[in-house]
């Protein structure tokens, strides 16, 4: 299948891959080990989750990064989504009729852990289009699924199972929507609290004026147009042990309806009791 199939994962930059990391584990979340790439100058390690995860990444070792310094200078935070597909070479060619003149494959190959680089390695092929204003977005297919879901990976203390959808805030919900249901090859439609939304398979991209992000997470200022604002998830026992485990540590949240929010890494994550 040519179209996108599901919210995959979103990349959060940050300008410290381990103190990131750490900010994630105070709520509760197991991440893979550190992997390497880009020929060592940066570097990311992942909340997977049974369906989607979050890539945080950053340059290691004194490495240098033009695009990432490109990121931060605008804010710390998602600049990356990815869509998955099945089919790389026919989503290739649905979007050079769609218009996307320079999508082009790429492929890749890294080890999962660079303690153990005879371990398992994980392949993508990911197609890239130009940088939009409002971030990266990769149409990727996993060759090599098993070596990034492993199951040592897949249970965390506060229960998150799912990335469930990952909102936007722009100044022309329209015209991104129309944007990305070009590269998804699915329509969008309009968002309960203003704005449009790409309803996947699995998962959700909206794309909210900045007058409805209050409706997803209130109270919240908004640093900068365009902004990918955060995500929300699910859990699998109705946000019970992520409420004692924030409550434990003294982590601050916020309650709205049927979900707790948090912040981290620039990123704001609502968790919705499933």
């Amino acid at each position: 299948m040519s179209r996108a199939a599901a919210l995959d994962h979103v990349g959060v930059v940050g300008r410290d891959v381990a103190a990131l990391a750490a900010e994630f584990e105070t709520l509760g979340f197991c991440l893979t080990p550190l992997a390497r790439h880009a020929g060592g100058r940066t570097g990311n390690r992942n909340v997977m989750l049974r369906r989607g995860y979050i890539e945080l990444l950053s340059v290691v070792d004194g490495g240098s990064s033009a695009t990432l310094d490109g990121f931060l200078r605008r804010y710390a935070g998602i600049h990356i989504m990815a869509l998955a597909v099945d089919d790389a070479a026919a989503t290739l060619a649905r979007l050079h009729r769609a218009g996307f003149a320079q999508a082009a494959l790429a492929h890749t190959d890294r080890a999962v852990d660079d303690a153990d680089p005879g371990g398992p390695r994980a392949r993508f092929t990911l197609i890239a289009t130009p940088d939009a204003p409002e971030g990266r977005v990769h149409l990727i297919r996993h060759e090599t699924p098993e070596a990034l879901w492993q199951e040592r990976f897949l249970f965390h203390p506060n229960h998150a199972v799912a990335l469930e959808e990952v909102v936007l805030v722009v100044t022309e919900p329209a015209g991104v929507a129309a944007r990305l249901s070009r590269l998804a090859g699915r329509p969008v439609v309009p968002d309960a609290a203003g704005g449009f939304m790409l309803d996947l398979p699995r998962g959700r991209v909206r794309m909210l004026p900045e007058s409805a992000l209050g409706a997803v997470f209130p109270e919240v200022g908004v640093p900068v147009l365009p902004w990918i604002a955060g995500v929300t998830l699910a859990t699998d026992d109705a946000n019970a042990a992520l409420r004692r485990w924030l409550e434990e540590r003294a982590v601050r949240f916020g309650e709205m309806d049927d979900a707790l929010l948090v912040r981290a890494g620039g990123v704001l994550l609502r968790f919705r009791a499933g």
